[in-house]
């Protein structure tokens, strides 16, 4: 893996072709949503690039690419991209199947799914609790909700018996949870 530490911004030059049995990953070094990405890319082994943006600053040739201008994007050889990170990770685990992230049962990929669709009901608190902290604002609320979520994760986890969440090994699912968890261990 090749990665760029500096985030290019406006008025910054395109990067050249993607590299010869790459894949380029567009992403933000803090950004947990793009987390997922690097996580997967990680795990299946896959030879990639990374290119940092800048998303205060976003350069033209990136929304060209991204009109939403989110990371994580991913662009291939052919100049195929692809964003939005669940989508980016199952496009991974469909083009790279050497080491299936996603499980091949079609009623355990749905329950997957599911679990991810609660857990983007959690995601948010990440955002609200410090923005609200920032204006001197009461977090008890807020605080509570989180642990109440955070509980029912829990609670599903347990249930399940397993020692993660998509069963006794690592799946999609959890690498797609993972980044938030480690914020706030």
């Amino acid at each position: 893996m090749a990665a760029s530490q500096k985030c290019l911004g406006k008025g910054s030059a395109a990067p050249g072709p993607v590299p010869k049995d790459h894949i380029r990953l567009y992403s933000m070094r803090f950004c947990p949503f793009a987390q997922r990405t690097r996580l997967v890319l990680n795990a299946k082994g896959i030879k990639h690039e990374i290119i940092n943006i800048d998303l205060k600053n976003k350069p033209d040739w990136f929304l060209e690419k991204n009109p939403l201008g989110l990371v994580p994007t991913l662009e291939t050889q052919s100049g195929q991209v692809i964003y939005e990170s669940p989508i980016t990770c199952e496009y991974l685990d469909e083009v790279y199947p050497e080491k299936k992230l996603l499980p091949s049962d079609a009623f355990e990929r749905a329950q997957q799914k599911m679990l991810l669709e609660h857990f983007s009901k959690v995601t948010p608190y990440f955002y609200k609790i410090p923005v609200s902290r920032a204006k001197g604002e009461d977090l008890s609320a807020l605080e509570a909700e989180l642990k109440e979520k955070l509980s029912q994760l829990n609670e599903i986890l347990v249930n399940k018996k397993t020692k993660f969440f998509g069963g006794d090994s690592i799946t999609m699912i959890d690498y797609l949870m993972w980044p938030w968890f480690e914020r706030i261990l």
